[in-house]
């Protein structure tokens, strides 16, 4: 089954926010992968700029998505993450052409 959701989210990290804002981020990566419409979950940092991560995930569908954005752990990060950034985090959502193996 194709994913019908992938997400592509940049998050501009304050140099002296890093280590602090990675940490939160790493703790997200485990209860999202358990998630019922969680195809896969990956956090990336950039080889160009270490204050950039980037999150890469597929979801069952769209609904799928929106459930886990309103999830508590987002939830609650979601209000205080302009402490930790440069700037908003970039959301693009999109949708997969190919097969999925």
């Amino acid at each position: 089954m194709r994913p019908e959701c992938t997400l592509i989210a940049y998050l501009h990290v304050k140099p002296e926010k890093r280590e602090e804002l990675l940490e939160i981020l790493r703790g997200f990566v485990g209860p999202t992968r358990e998630e019922v419409g969680c195809v896969d979950y990956h956090l990336h940092v950039s080889d160009d700029d270490p204050n950039l991560f980037v999150f890469y995930e597929n979801w069952r569908t769209r609904k799928d998505l929106d459930e886990h954005l309103a999830q508590p752990l987002l939830a609650s990060f979601w209000p205080t993450r302009l402490d930790y950034l440069t700037k908003d985090v970039e959301m693009k959502f999109l949708t997969m052409l190919t097969d999925w193996d």
